[in-house]
């Protein structure tokens, strides 16, 4: 099951209290106070790990809880400080503060390490208030509280190359022809219910990541369809190929189709719709009518947007498309 949100509860471990003690031996006619101080409490850190896909460990699991320090005891002996607990999540999770909305971190690397809540520190024995004049002190501190805090975790893929487009409109199989991907596939809206990656191989070992999300449909910003919940994994990408079903069978007008996918994409973030995109007219092996094809052509030319005619069922087209997104993926920053 892929789950791209959670929420849970990180708790740092509270201070040890400080100890109240006097040091009472034979032989010592000076022993004085000897309270030790309390141990600090321990930490909560979040790792990114690259074995880690999804959150639905935290559906499951959604408290998190460092060790307390020990308390102080006599003969000057400081509390042994608590465990720090390592909670492991999926490189490209973004973390929030639930209360401030705040984000906090956003993991892109493996190994990453980001401390979320601080343990608290030890109280004071009473041998710390010692003085000249006031030598035997009652005084001690309790320990301090260590933080907690709710948090809301997003994930959201990392990828190169995001394809978009309505349900059906062949995402897909593309993937599956570039990649060593293999999604669902079938002949009805809405095949793909969660995103895919994978991975496109170019020439002298170079290659590129792809996700594949749900199709958008008019009005998903308000719900409708799957809704745009999926377009986050999209958001890190450098690139979109929008994906425009050309076969007759679909009885949809492309130009209309692109327009409303990309107000869906304005309407989640004008970002994501100012990215760098090709257009890409799909399933042309089932293409009949070359006025609906020279009518998207047209308008992507007018747009300044590049080009291409694919069918994944023939492969007409696909080592093109491949290494032409290649190429505008993998060239320098600026370039």
């Amino acid at each position: 099951m892929f789950i791209d949100e959670a929420r849970i509860l990180v708790k740092a471990g509270d201070g040890g209290n400080g100890c109240l003690a006097f040091r009472r031996e034979k032989y010592v006619p000076r022993g004085g106070p000897s309270g030790g101080d309390g141990g600090r409490g321990g930490d909560v850190v979040l790792v990114a790990d690259e074995n880690e896909n999804t959150l639905l460990k935290f559906r499951f699991n959604p408290e998190h809880k460092a060790e307390r320090g020990r308390h102080g005891e006599g003969s000057n002996k400081t509390g042994a400080d608590g465990r720090t607990i390592e909670v492991t999540v999926a490189v490209g999770a973004a973390v929030y503060d639930e209360a401030t909305g705040e984000r906090l971190c956003d993991f892109t690397k493996p190994g990453e390490r980001f401390t979320v809540a601080r343990g608290g520190r030890g109280g004071r024995g009473n041998a710390r208030f010692a003085t000249s004049t006031h030598q035997a002190p009652t005084e001690h501190e309790p320990g301090h509280p260590g933080e907690e805090k709710r948090l809301r975790l997003e994930l959201k893929l990392l990828a190169d190359v995001g394809l978009v487009g309505f349900p059906n409109a062949g995402k897909s199989t593309l993937i599956s022809r570039i990649s060593a991907a293999r999604p669902k596939i079938a002949d009805y809206p809405f095949t793909t219910l969660e995103p895919h990656l994978g991975v496109a191989q170019l020439d002298n070992f170079r290659s590129f990541v792809v996700a594949d999300i749900p199709g958008l449909i008019e009005g998903a910003h308000l719900g409708h369809g799957l809704g745009i919940q999926f377009l986050r994994h999209i958001e890190r990408t450098r690139l979109l190929a929008h994906l425009v079903d050309m076969s007759d069978a679909s009885g949809r007008d492309p130009v209309r189709d692109f327009e409303i996918v990309m107000g869906e994409l304005a309407s989640f973030s004008e970002d994501l719709a100012r990215k760098p995109m090709v257009v890409v007219a799909a399933k042309m092996d089932a293409a009949q009518d070359p006025g609906r094809v020279s009518a998207l052509r047209e308008m992507a030319k007018a747009l300044g947007l590049p080009f291409f005619e694919i069918s994944s069922v023939t492969g007409q087209g696909i080592d093109e498309l491949k290494y032409a997104i290649g190429e505008r993926v993998l060239a320098p920053p600026g370039a």
